[in-house]
C-alpha cells in the first residue's frame, strides 16, 4: 500500500507493517525535517511522523544568524530577504549603557517560525521524504516503531521530538550532566523596526530580546528563571524608551509561553537510536543557537549513519555543543550578576571592538587564543571601571 510523499493520516488509517524504511524520524519540527533532508541527501529512505499538522508553531525569538542561514543553504533552502527582515548584528542594552556590533560576515534574518517550517516541509517533500502528519508515535521496540495504527520497521530511529522527548525516555537516554530551565513569553508587535540589530535588554530579574521579523513587525521574548518575572509589564517598565516605541502598537499574535533549557545529556545515542535538536539537550534561547545546532547535528547524524556507527555522531554532537554551551553559561552568569554585567557592558561600550570580537567568537569566527586575549583585555577594563 503506497503512502504519498506528504500525508495527513486519518484516524482509521492503518499503516501496514511491511512498510520498512532506512530512517524513521519522530518529530516534524525544524530539527526533524533537517535530519530527514540531510539523510535523503545521503541516499537513505526516510519516513517522518508527527502528531501535529503543519505548519508547527513554537515560541522562540525567530532570529537566524549568518551561520544558521548557511546551514539552511546546505539543506537546499534559500531564504529570500523579502520573506523576513535582515539584521546586521547584536546590541546589548541596559539602563546606563549599550553596545552594538555587526556580524563579522553576512547578515542575519528575522523570520516567523511558521513560515520557516512551511519552507522546510516543502523542501522535505522535494526530497521525497515520507511525511506522516497527525500520526502519533506510541513507542519503539528495537527496530520497530509503533504507531497509532500499525508499525514500521526501520534501521535507524531518530528522536527529534523536543524538550520533553518520549524517544529519549523510551531509549533510556534521560540521564544528564546539567539541566537548567528558564521560562519564556513571546509577543509579536505590529510596528516598524527602529534598528538594524537584534537587541538584548537586561532587566533586573529577566532578559528581553527583540528581533525585527518584517518591515512592520518585531518579535519580543522575555526570559527568566522565575515564572512571575517572565512577563512583559514588569520587564518593559524597566526600559521606558522601548515602552514608548511599542506604545499603541497592535499585537500581531497571541502571547505564547515556553520553557528554554541548558541541558547536556550523558549520551545522545544507543544502538540504532539517536537524539537530535532539543531532544538531545540544548542551550538557552538567549544564545540564538538552537536552530543552527539542530541543522549542524542533522549533517553529523547523516554522516554517522552513512558510516554505520552512531558513536561518530555522539562525538560530533559533543564538539558542536561546546561553544554554544560556553556562551550560554556566560549569558546566564551575566543575567544573575547585575553589578558585574553593568561593568562588562560599560567596558564594552568604551571599547566596542571587544564586543565585536566576542560576537565573532559567538558565531564561530574566533580562535581559543583570541578568546583568551579578549577576555584578558575585558578583565582589565572592568577592573579600571
Amino acid at each position: 500500500m503506497a503512502i504519498p510523499t506528504s500525508t495527513i493520516i486519518p484516524p482509521k488509517h492503518v499503516i501496514e507493517s511491511n512498510l520498512d524504511t532506512d530512517v524513521f524520524i519522530v518529530g516534524g519540527g525544524p530539527a526533524g525535517l533537517a535530519a530527514a533532508i540531510a539523510a535523503r541527501e545521503k541516499g537513505f529512505q526516510v519516513m517522518l511522523a508527527d502528531g501535529s499538522a503543519p505548519p508547527i508553531e513554537k515560541s522562540c525569538g525567530e532570529g537566524m544568524m549568518p551561520e544558521t542561514l548557511s546551514a539552511l543553504r546546505k539543506l537546499g533552502l534559500d531564504i529570500e530577504c523579502s520573506e523576513g527582515q535582515l539584521f546586521h548584528g547584536i546590541s546589548f542594552k541596559q539602563k546606563n549603557a549599550n553596545v552594538s556590533a555587526d556580524f563579522p560576515q553576512g547578515t542575519g534574518i528575522g523570520l516567523r517560525r511558521m513560515l520557516l517550517h512551511e519552507r522546510l516541509v516543502r523542501r522535505a517533500e522535494e526530497c521525497e521524504v515520507r511525511l506522516l502528519w497527525q500520526c502519533p508515535v506510541l513507542g519503539i521496540d528495537g527496530s520497530v516503531v509503533q504507531l497509532a495504527r500499525g508499525a514500521v520497521r526501520s534501521k535507524w530511529i531518530i528522536g527529534a521530538d523536543g524538550h520533553g522527548s518520549r524517544v529519549r525516555r523510551w531509549s533510556g537516554l534521560e540521564k544528564s550532566w546539567r539541566n537548567q530551565q528558564r521560562h519564556a513569553r513571546r509577543r509579536h508587535y505590529r510596528v516598524k523596526p527602529w534598528s538594524n540589530y537584534a537587541e538584548v535588554y537586561w532587566a533586573s530579574h529577566a532578559q528581553l530580546y527583540l528581533t525585527p521579523i518584517g518591515c512592520d513587525e518585531v518579535c519580543i521574548v522575555v526570559l527568566s528563571e522565575e515564572t512571575d518575572p517572565a512577563n512583559f509589564a514588569s520587564s518593559l517598565a524597566e526600559f521606558p524608551d522601548l515602552q514608548n516605541k511599542l506604545a499603541g502598537a497592535e499585537l500581531a499574535s497571541r502571547e505564547r509561553g515556553a520553557v528554554t533549557a541548558m541541558r547536556s545529556l550523558r549520551r545522545v545515542q544507543r544502538g540504532n537510536v539517536a537524539l537530535l535538536g532539543d531532544a538531545s539537550g540544548g542551550v538557552d534561547a538567549i544564545t540564538g543557537e538552537g536552530l543552527r545546532l539542530a541543522f549542524a547535528q542533522a549533517f553529523a547524524l547523516a554522516d554517522a549513519m552513512t558510516a554505520g556507527d552512531l558513536r561518530w555522531y555522539e562525538q560530533a554532537h559533543r564538539k558542536l555543543m561546546r561553544r554554544p554551551m560556553l556562551m550560554g553559561e556566560l549569558m546566564l552568569w551575566l543575567g544573575r550578576n547585575p553589578g558585574i554585567r553593568s561593568r562588562v557592558i560599560r567596558a564594552m561600550q568604551n571599547r566596542p571592538e571587544l564586543f565585536a570580537r566576542m560576537l565573532a567568537m559567538h558565531v564561530g569566527k574566533g580562535t581559543p587564543g583570541e578568546l583568551l586575549s579578549t577576555s584578558a583585555q575585558l578583565g582589565w577594563k572592568i577592573l579600571a571601571a
